[in-house]
This record gives C-alpha cells, sequence and structure tokens, in this order.
C-alpha cells in the first residue's frame, strides 16, 4: 500500500465525522463538503506521516477551514420568492426536495443552525467544537487564536443564545408553544379545518418579503386555503423562539429565508408575520426551544 493509499483509507474512516463538524459549523451541505475537500487537500500536502494524532489533526484543520469560510462569508441569506401572497409559506431550496430537507433538518435541527448563525464565527466554532464533539478549550483557543480561558468564555456567551436567557415565563410559554405547534401540525398535514381551530376568525396577517410593499391579509379562512396548497413544502418549518415568544422558523440548506412570529391571546393566534426581508430578519433574536 502507498502512502497515499494509506492516508486516503485514514482519511475515508473520518470523513463522516469531519463532515458532521463541518455542517454544524457552516449550516451547508454543499459548504461542509467544500471544507472536507480542503482537508482533504491539505493532508497531502503536509507531512502527515509523522503526525501522532491523525485524526485530531483532521479535527483542527476542517476547523480552521470553517472559521475562515464563515469570515470570509459576505452573505448568509439568498432570497428568490416569487409566490402569491396567499401562497406557500416555505419553498424548497434549488437541489432538494421537501422530503430531503426535511432529513437534512432532523439531523441537526433547523432551529438550533438558526440560532447559531446569529454568533461571530469564534463564538460558533467554540460552541460547536465543545459542546458537541467535546473539544478541549487549549485545542480550540489554538484554533482561533485565543487563551483557553478566551475561548471558554466565547462558548459560554454562545451557549446562553443557544439556551435562551430567560426561563422565568415557562407555564406561558409552554401554553404558547402548544398553540403554534398545533398551527405548525396542521400546516404540514394541508389540514384547513385545523388552521382555522387556532386562528381567530378575524387574524391578521401582515407579510413582509423583499422588492414587494408590505402587505396584509385579513380572515382564517383567506389565509389557510392558500396555505394547505403547500402543506408538503412545510415539512423543515421547526418551531424556534423568535424575540423571546414561540415562532417557526425556515432555513433551507441552513440558511435562513422565512420566520413566522405570532401574537397569541387566550390559545388563539390573533396576528402573525410573515418575514422574509433579510435586513428585518437579521434584527431578530433567536433560541432554541427545550
Amino acid at each position: 500500500m502507498t502512502d497515499t493509499e494509506y492516508l486516503g483509507q485514514i482519511f475515508e474512516s473520518e470523513r463522516d465525522r469531519l463532515r458532521a463538524v463541518a455542517y454544524r459549523m457552516l449550516g451547508s451541505a454543499n459548504e461542509a463538503d467544500d471544507a472536507v475537500q480542503e482537508t482533504w487537500l491539505r493532508l497531502n500536502r503536509s507531512d502527515a506521516l509523522a503526525l501522532e494524532n491523525l485524526g485530531g489533526w483532521l479535527t483542527t484543520v476542517v476547523a480552521r477551514v470553517c472559521l475562515d469560510m464563515l469570515r470570509s462569508r459576505k452573505s448568509r441569506r439568498e432570497e428568490s420568492f416569487d409566490s402569491e401572497l396567499a401562497g406557500p409559506v416555505v419553498e424548497t431550496s434549488q437541489g432538494m426536495n421537501a422530503e430531503q430537507e426535511a432529513l437534512l433538518a432532523d439531523s441537526v435541527g433547523v432551529a438550533l443552525l438558526v440560532v447559531l448563525d446569529t454568533l461571530s464565527p469564534p463564538e460558533r466554532l467554540a460552541f460547536v467544537m465543545h459542546d458537541m464533539f467535546d473539544v478541549s478549550f487549549e485545542e480550540i483557543g489554538s484554533i482561533i487564536g485565543k487563551s483557553p480561558q478566551a475561548a471558554r468564555q466565547l462558548a459560554s456567551r454562545a451557549r446562553r443564545r443557544v439556551r435562551g436567557a430567560d426561563k422565568a415565563q415557562h407555564v406561558h410559554l409552554n401554553s404558547q408553544r402548544k398553540v403554534v405547534d398545533a398551527f405548525l401540525t396542521a400546516l404540514r398535514a394541508g389540514d384547513f379545518a385545523g388552521l382555522l381551530a387556532v386562528l381567530d376568525p378575524d387574524v391578521l396577517v401582515r407579510v413582509d418579503i423583499p422588492g414587494r410593499p408590505a402587505a396584509e391579509v385579513r380572515g382564517a379562512a383567506n389565509w389557510a386555503k392558500g396555505a394547505v396548497a403547500y402543506s408538503q413544502l412545510a415539512a423543515t418549518v421547526q418551531l424556534a423562539m423568535v424575540n423571546g415568544a414561540p415562532g417557526l422558523v425556515f432555513a433551507p440548506g441552513g440558511r435562513l429565508t422565512r420566520v413566522l412570529a405570532f401574537k397569541i391571546v387566550d390559545e388563539t393566534i390573533v396576528e402573525f408575520e410573515v418575514i422574509a426581508n433579510p435586513e428585518r430578519l437579521q434584527q431578530l433574536n433567536f433560541s432554541v426551544l427545550d
């Protein structure tokens, strides 16, 4: 066996783990594959046979590659909304059907990817590498060029963002969550009656889509009859905390494109907003529901 064949064999045994690290760092399957490929190229350019811990070296390299990609990324949000106002709440990303998107979301969680996307690149790396892959703060510090103590602080700050800082209103939030969960269940099933059951008959739906003037739809039946026609596209819509209250996020391939923020009174949705404007999406605060 040649040296190249030996390294290739070792690399293939580590590929799945490296891709898992890269996907959680980048939130994009395609970019994760690019990061893994770059790691392979760097392995071939190194004196890899002299390394004592090749697996650890590969983890460090893929993390550094991902950090560079995050820092150079100019825009994570790509918008293309050509649907009618009362049309789909979501749409699939190019080249990926709803079932594939659902599997991708289940592997990590769309809500978690959305929250991670609000972190700075060092915060994201510290949280992902330590909390998800048990990498020491000494190693993390060497990757981001900071002390272990600074790496620990970055992970702690990121952890607070991910989990949400205020846990005092759990009873109230759980009640709201049940309403939003029922809404999502009905939406996915194309259940017209189920949507009407959680919507106030005179519900106000505000829609903010790039390139169009802000618009409104009044009435549960008016909105629901358009939404049920696209139930199959709601597979990857997931619950998340949006500005401190249960809401829904859609992030195909890890890229946040749409948010539903609700106003709930007496276990009924009286108003909600469909937000797709990139500037407004960046201003929202997200955390992951327990």
